[in-house]
């Protein structure tokens, strides 16, 4: 066959530009966040009820603004109350939790003791906290390390005590002694478990430091709530309660963020889109 009689080849039409995708699992937060305030907007006009018992959004919003100068000077105190009371229960809960996880026996007997601590209704200790420290700062971050250091000294001690005894049994046989199986085998086994509980750590020390400002502080978010609260300040106290949402979702991204920067090989996504 001649080139004149072969047949002629189709072009080969190029491969279709892929079309613009909306990421639903990423604009989720912020469209569930949209339809929460206008569900509450509505829910607050059809029941006629006053602003001094359920404020709308914009009246909130309009609270905001109206007193933002305050809002700022005590949300900054509130964070850094509770990001200081956070940092303490850190440093304590991953060495007592390291502690703990030391030995089986020392876990054993201490950890009861550690349940029954976190058993007492952190409220109930700020009485003695003022008594030691006096009405200031000092009471709201002890009862911000308090309330957040349990989750941490918990996970960490779980993580060391569930080390495999196979593998122990493996690592002395191959001359490793009691600190190399737990420098090298147990203290990584046991980071996820730390990182996994700073998440939860950091919105309990959010409570741990309200309550503590509510009834032994001059200043913060709990202390301006509870003066607008004994003012008929409604709106108010809810502009307080979103600033404390906002810092909260703030600080537990940042941890989920660091969670999956020093972690991230322990951990597999096994969700679709």
């Amino acid at each position: 066959m001649s080139a004149s009689e072969m047949p002629a080849v189709a072009p080969v039409a190029a491969p279709p530009r892929p079309r613009f995708q909306i990421n639903w699992v990423r604009l989720s937060p912020l469209l569930y966040t949209i339809g929460l305030f206008l569900l509450w907007e509505l829910g607050a006009r059809l029941s006629g009820l006053p602003h001094t018992i359920l404020p709308a959004p914009t009246r909130v919003f309009e609270a905001i603004v109206q007193y933002w100068s305050p809002i700022w000077k005590n949300s900054l105190q509130t964070l850094y109350t509770t990001v200081l009371g956070f940092l303490i229960a850190i440093v304590a809960g991953l060495g007592i939790g390291l502690f703990i996880g030391w030995s089986k026996t020392i876990y054993a007997g201490l950890y009861p003791i550690m349940v029954g601590f976190n058993a007492i209704p952190k409220v109930a200790l700020v009485p003695i906290l003022v008594i030691w420290f006096g009405i200031g700062t000092v009471p709201a971050v002890l009862t911000a390390f308090l309330i957040s250091f349990f989750p941490i000294v918990v996970n960490v001690a779980t993580g060391l005590a569930t080390i495999e005894p196979e593998t122990e049994d493996v690592l002395r046989a191959l001359g490793a002694k009691k600190l190399d199986i737990m420098l090298k085998v147990g203290i990584p086994r046991s980071m996820p478990y730390f990182f996994g509980s700073l998440k939860v750590a950091i919105t309990l020390a959010f409570v741990g430091s309200v309550v503590s400002e509510t009834v032994a502080s001059n200043s913060g978010l709990g202390n301006m709530m509870a003066s607008a609260q004994s003012n008929f300040n409604v709106p108010l106290v809810f502009a307080g309660l979103l600033m404390l949402a906002a810092e909260g979702i703030a600080m537990y991204a940042l941890m989920a963020w660091l969670e999956k920067r020093m972690t991230g090989w322990a951990h597999r996504s096994t969700m679709a889109n």
